[in-house]
């Protein structure tokens, strides 16, 4: 057999497969151009290697039910989303052939080719969510199968300008959205103010994950209230029932380039219920204990990744 019927289309020149246990078709190379017809618009499929900064030729993969599950493109392609106009190399797809992920760009990091490289080839998408028309360079976006958008991943360097329940902030590494298309979480590109259920505190990581906008480290539940967050600015006393008391600050490591410069070590906050986690100290019950937010002074030096002589 050297084709494959799917929701989309045939392919032709099928090269391999392999099989889930139910015989259907796991995943497979193509050896000449194909198009699939899809409601977010037509689709080649990557038959050839041309481009030092692509992959080597990737297979199409399918959910165990015969949909497509992850299609790589032959060349970048507009596709037509809920979010607008957005250029695909790779997609994903949930088993009901909705739309789950696009990936803009889908280059082959090496020890030639980086991620700089990579980012040097990315263009702004404009992308329309509820909480803005954002305009940036992005690495990925996430779908609900509903439709909604799920996530954003920016390319490092990139930001955007959001309308949060607490005002407008800059978003930097992504943001994520619940279906409803309230914000579910992102990655604050300055230190923003934000109120919490135990008062205002100061949110900011110095060192976000930088991998996804998933899950970002300011975080809030499904009323807009913040349910997460990371400090380098506050300090928290927690006064227990008996008087007793017990602070909890951000924490101090060495520097990448040498043990003489300091850098902060976020504390991370949660809020579930009625109770408060403190990095992993909890939980705290919000009607038994009393919370002091403080500043905390600290004595470091924002990061330095690049060490010269």
């Amino acid at each position: 057999m050297n084709f494959v019927e799917t929701p989309f289309g045939k392919l032709n020149g099928v090269e391999f497969h392999t099989l889930f246990s139910n015989r259907k078709m796991d995943g497979c190379n193509i050896s000449e151009a194909n198009i699939l017809h899809t409601p977010y618009g037509n689709l080649v499929p990557q038959y050839e290697t041309e481009d030092m900064g692509r992959r080597a030729r990737k297979p199409i993969y399918f959910h165990k039910n015969g949909t497509l599950k992850s299609v790589p493109l032959q060349e970048q392609t507009m596709m037509t989303t809920p979010a607008g106009e957005i250029p695909a190399e790779l997609i994903t797809f949930y088993e009901s052939g909705a739309l789950k992920r696009i990936f803009p760009l889908d280059g082959k990091l090496s020890g030639f080719w980086s991620w700089k490289n990579e980012m040097a080839l990315a263009q702004e998408s404009i992308i329309d969510t509820p909480v803005a028309r954002i305009s940036a360079k992005i690495i990925a976006i996430q779908f609900y199968e509903s439709g909604a958008t799920r996530s954003i991943t920016f390319w490092p360097g990139q930001s955007a300008s959001i309308t949060t329940d607490h005002g407008k902030h800059e978003a930097r590494t992504g943001i994520a959205f619940y279906e409803n298309g309230k914000i579910r979480s992102y990655e604050p590109l300055r230190k923003t103010t934000v109120p919490t259920p135990i008062g205002k505190m100061i949110a900011y990581d110095n060192e976000p994950n930088g991998i996804h906008g998933d899950l970002n480290s300011l975080q809030f539940d499904r009323e807009g209230i913040v349910s997460s967050l990371s400090t380098i600015d506050n300090e928290v006393e927690v006064i227990y029932p008996d008087g007793s008391s017990r602070l909890f600050t951000p924490g101090v490591k060495n520097n990448v380039c040498g043990d003489e410069r300091k850098v902060s070590v976020p504390m991370k906050i949660r809020f579930e219920n009625n109770r408060v986690f403190l990095n992993e100290s909890g939980p705290f019950d919000r009607d038994s204990h009393r919370f002091v937010i403080k500043e905390h002074r600290k004595n470091t030096e924002k990061p330095s990744y690049a060490c010269t002589g």
